[in-house]
């Protein structure tokens, strides 16, 4: 399959003053192909949804370059490249209730893309947004309605109307699982994986929950402190992880079965993450790592692909 989207040495860095830098992404190499979900894993502060929103130019790239179905995307973004780029590459944030506003009728919020980049008579928009809403599972008659009144599920659902309404070829999912209940992440899951079918949709899909991330995505990629350990595809990278965090990640997933998970052993994952302001020497899981060496405390391991797996990984381990 031919890539529909490349990063090449992405990052992107925060300057918070006294000479100061948050390293939030660090020469992040990932190709996503044409209909292919894409799930990228890790911890909070790994630096997923920066990568996310680097993608799509709501951040400037610090270095590196992204380039979109053959053609490499600006550095940082003028009016004119979110206008022209909307129609092809879209967003669904996190949180389902700060992301969608609140002064706005549902018919308003998932119209709006349709009214900035599509000259249609004001009665075929409103088609085409009950026809979302229908789409989504809700109701034509809840465009009169403003988001206060839904449930997080039924928000995050007008979330994924508004960002799929324009048929982009790309979307970034930043988490937009995590703020509901188990029950409503399935049908949410559910929902994108048969759009994705419709559709021909391209995901990068971020998540905490590798069950989860293993049910919707074709690969996996797992990230740490800003940086790629792990890439492969997601049933193999899930029950067979190779780099070192990977497996203690998995590992402190929770276990669907309970007499499964009284049955394991515990892997949780010991220290803290290091801060990103002052990354340390060599590889960036090394203070944490049960396998570490000592060319991990001063050799910074190269993302590498392994022989005879269709895996890559950035581990002294393999090298």
């Amino acid at each position: 399959m031919s890539a529909l989207l490349e990063t090449q040495e992405l990052s992107r860095y925060f300057d918070i003053g006294r000479q100061q830098r948050v390293h939030a992404v660090e020469r992040v190499t990932l190709s996503v192909a044409a209909r292919e979900i894409v799930g990228l894993v890790g911890e909070s502060g790994s630096g997923k949804s920066t990568f996310g929103k680097t993608l799509l130019g709501l951040h400037a790239k610090s270095g590196g370059s992204v380039r979109f179905d053959g053609e490499e995307l600006p550095q940082k973004y003028q009016p004119g490249d979110f206008q022209r780029l909307a129609t092809k590459m879209q967003m669904i944030f996190q949180d389902p209730y700060s992301s969608l506003n609140p002064r706005m009728t549902v018919g308003e919020i998932i119209g709006e893309g349709l009214r900035l980049h599509a000259a249609l008579p004001a009665t075929e928009l409103k088609d085409r947004v009950a026809s979302w809403l229908q789409r989504v599972g809700l109701h034509a008659d809840h465009m009169s309605r403003y988001p206060h009144e839904f449930s997080g599920g039924q928000r995050q659902r007008i979330g994924i109307a508004r960002a799929l309404i324009l048929e982009p070829e790309f979307v970034v999912c930043d988490e937009p699982i995590s703020a509901l209940d188990v029950s409503v992440q399935a049908q949410v899951i559910n929902l994108l994986a048969e759009l994705k079918e419709t559709m021909g949709l391209t995901l990068l899909f971020i998540a905490h929950d590798l069950s989860m991330v293993r049910y919707v995505s074709d690969r996996m990629a797992v990230m740490y402190l800003g940086s790629l350990v792990e890439v492969g595809k997601a049933d193999e990278v899930y029950f067979d992880p190779k780099h070192p965090y990977t497996n203690v990640l998995v590992g402190s997933n929770p276990e669907p079965d309970p007499k499964l998970e009284r049955g394991r052993p515990s892997t949780a994952i010991q220290g803290e993450i290091p801060s990103p302001v002052n990354v340390p020497a060599g590889c960036r899981f090394a203070n944490r790592c049960p396998k570490v060496m000592d060319v991990c405390r001063t050799v910074t391991p190269e993302l590498i692909s392994l022989k005879d797996v269709d895996r890559q990984v950035a581990c002294h381990l393999y090298s």
